[in-house]
Formats: C-alpha cells, sequence, structure tokens
C-alpha cells in the first residue's frame, strides 16, 4: 500500500511516529483529517492525539458511541459482530463486560499461569531445537498467545491447528481478500460449533462457566461472537508485543542487557514496551451523538472522532521536554496501549500475565539474543493490519 494512501495516525517510522504526526500533535489536540486512506474508503473526521482530549472522548458514554453512522458499510460489519465488547454501548456492553469480569480478575487468572509457564518452555525448547537462526514470530510469539487463549475457552488441542491455519490466512495480506473473508467466516464457524457443544456439555472453562451462570440470559450469537473476538484480538495483538517488544529490546542492548541481569525490572520492562511500541496505533472509533466542544473546536453530531493511542504514548504534548526513548528502569508512565474508559480492554491482566512470563524466560534462557539479520531487513507489516508488527523475527543466540 502506498504511504500517501495510509492515513498519518497509522503510519510509522519502524517504531516512532512520522514527522507529519508529530507537526499535527504540535498544532492541535483535535484535528479534522481523513480517517481512512484509499480511493474508496475515504472518511473525514476528527483525530483526537491529545492526552486528556482522548481521555474525555473514551470515558464519555452520552456524547460518544461506539456506533457507527446509519447506512454505512461500516454499520454493515458491525451487525456481522455480535458479541464483540467494541461494538457495543452502555447498557448492552455493561451487561456483557459484567459477566465476563469475575474470569479476568487476577485471581481468576494465576489458575492459568502454571500452563502459560509451561507454554512459554515448550515454545523456547521448539525455538532452540530448531536452531540458530530461528525465527522467533513462529516459534515464540504466536504460540504463547495461541494457546494461552485456546487454554481460556477450553478449546480442544485437536482443534487449535485448524483456528491457527485460519488465522494465519486472515493476516496475510498475499492471500487475496476473498480468501482473508473466507478464512474469518470459517475462524467463526469454529466458535459457533463450539458454543453449541458447550450449551450440551458445559465446560470448566470461559464459555462453560458463561453457560452455567447465565443460561438464556446471553444468546448463542453472543457466545460465539465473545469467543471468536476474544481469540483473534489475544492472539493477534499479543504476538504482536511479543515480536515488537523483542526487537525493540535487541535494538537497544543496552535495555536488554538490563533486563537480563535485573529481573526485578520485568514488571517496568513491561509497561514500557507496552508505551513505546503501542501495536494498537488508535482506539475504536467513536461517533458523536450532538455537537461536542473538544480540544478549542467543535466535532457536530454523526461525524466519526478517532483517537491516537500512538500519539497519546509517543509524542510529547507542546512544552513538555519529556524524554521518548525507551527505558525499562523508569518509573512507569502512564499509556494508552489498553485504551481508557468502560471499554478499557478486558483481557489486559492476561496479556500483561503472558508478555512478564515470556519476557523474563526469554532473557533467561537467550541472554546473548540477536538479530540475525541486519536491521533494514526486518519487515514490518502494513500500516493498515490491525496490530502492527512484523512479518518474522530472524534472531541468533
Amino acid at each position: 500500500m502506498a504511504s500517501r494512501d495510509v492515513p498519518v495516525h497509522s503510519r510509522r517510522d519502524r517504531f516512532d511516529p512520522v514527522p507529519e504526526l508529530v507537526e499535527l500533535r504540535g498544532k492541535c489536540p483535535v484535528l479534522r483529517t481523513e480517517l481512512h486512506g484509499g480511493p474508496s474508503s475515504q472518511v473525514v473526521g476528527w483525530l483526537v492525539t491529545g492526552n486528556d482530549e482522548s481521555r474525555e472522548v473514551l470515558s464519555d458514554q452520552h456524547r460518544f458511541t461506539m456506533l457507527p453512522p446509519a447506512d454505512t458499510e461500516e454499520q454493515s460489519r458491525r451487525l456481522q459482530n455480535i458479541g464483540n465488547l467494541l461494538h457495543y454501548d452502555p447498557p448492552e456492553h455493561s451487561r456483557l463486560r459484567r459477566m465476563l469480569n469475575p474470569e479476568f480478575t487476577m485471581r481468576r487468572l494465576r489458575r492459568l499461569q502454571p500452563r502459560i509457564d509451561d507454554v512459554v518452555e515448550e515454545c523456547l525448547d521448539a525455538m532452540e531445537q530448531a536452531g540458530s537462526p530461528a525465527d522467533l514470530m513462529r516459534h515464540f510469539a504466536w504460540q504463547i498467545p495461541g494457546h494461552t487463549s485456546c487454554e481460556l475457552l477450553g478449546v480442544p488441542r485437536d482443534d487449535r491447528a485448524e483456528l491457527s491455519r485460519h488465522l494465519d490466512i486472515t493476516r496475510d495480506d498475499g492471500r487475496g481478500r476473498a480468501r482473508q473473508m473466507a478464512a474469518g467466516r470459517a475462524f467463526r464457524a469454529y466458535f459457533g460449533r463450539f458454543t453449541e457443544r458447550q450449551r450440551r456439555d458445559p465446560g470448566e472453562d470461559l464459555l462453560g462457566m458463561l453457560v452455567r451462570e447465565y443460561g438464556d440470559g446471553i444468546t448463542d450469537e453472543e457466545l460465539e461472537g465473545l469467543a471468536a473476538s476474544l481469540t483473534s484480538a489475544g492472539i493477534e495483538n499479543v504476538a504482536a508485543m511479543l515480536g515488537l517488544g523483542t526487537l525493540a529490546l535487541l535494538e537497544h542492548p543496552g535495555q536488554f542487557a538490563r533486563l537480563c541481569e535485573d529481573p526485578g525490572l520485568i514488571d517496568r520492562a513491561v509497561e514500557e514496551l507496552l508505551r513505546y511500541v503501542t501495536v494498537i496505533p488508535t482506539l475504536s472509533p467513536r461517533t458523536a451523538l450532538e455537537d461536542v466542544p473538544l480540544g478549542g473546536q467543535v466535532v457536530p453530531k454523526g461525524e466519526r472522532v478517532i483517537c491516537s493511542a500512538f500519539a497519546v504514548n509517543r509524542i510529547a504534548a507542546p512544552g513538555d521536554d519529556t524524554d521518548d526513548g525507551l527505558d525499562i528502569t523508569r518509573e512507569t508512565r502512564p499509556h494508552m496501549a489498553f485504551g481508557h474508559g468502560v471499554h478499557h480492554c478486558l483481557g489486559a491482566p492476561l496479556a500483561r500475565m503472558q508478555l512478564r512470563t515470556a519476557f523474563l524466560a526469554l532473557a533467561r534462557r537467550f541472554p546473548g539474543l540477536r538479530l540475525a539479520v541486519p536491521h533494514d531487513e526486518i519487515r514490518f507489516r502494513t500500516p493498515s493490519s490491525r496490530a502492527y508488527s512484523v512479518d518474522a523475527l530472524p534472531v541468533a543466540w
């Protein structure tokens, strides 16, 4: 995709903001601009790059809605995503989230820790057996969240290869749009069948709990959509963080050495990498329900608003001289890698658990880890991808 077809908030210079985004952030925290690129999908709306203004939009459920304007292609897509929490406003969002919240407390999630430990070690064993150099994305980054998400939902091991194939196709732009869409439908259809099985014989997993606790209070379509969206987002985003987070550490070898020397830095390291990398560049768009004064502008009723998590996390406000570089030893800085407000990522505690476990194990097992190719040979995924990532990450040790 040509860079001119990609909106400025989706562009990057490897890890860093492009100069155009920095310039926009310096001009005004709220600007009217093109939200989607390409000749057939140009949509003009409002880009929010300011910290306070983004938090205002994301926390205001009365003046902004998750719903797109009626009679749009985006509205049609939403109707196909029943169960995806990012397509709901309160009170329906609150109803579904309330059902899920107990399963995503740290107390409940700790029961997954031993399995995550095992999965991480199995992945490191497989990478070591593959021999140096090896692709960290293939052997490590994609495998860990894939197995963890399936453990959470109770997906049988024999079914995981099928789900993995469908996801591989959906994220491979070289397969063509038709094949990607077909794979997406097959992925969702699997969870339709899985939901039917859980209705007949609920297990001890997440879906089984929802069936036992809420019965007819949650529909099969909602169960199917919740399972599909939690799995795809959990795998995509954590895999991207593991890949880009490792690359960031290897491109700052002093930082990786500090983590190897002092594992106690892991919590700060994870938060700093979440801020620095920000694999989800923009948060789910909102639509103004009325004319809204915001950042010195007025957003008219019915117009779309996108908040740039990447700008908030990586570009200092005018007059702020805060160092933007990667520093895993600094006090944790607030960030929006998981969003803000009622739509703050439900799976954030599980994502952090996986990242802590994986980065610690990687540093312990391979303290001499390094890139196996020159930096300029690393291929970053297209800016239109759902999560910013790399296609492959060849490493040696």
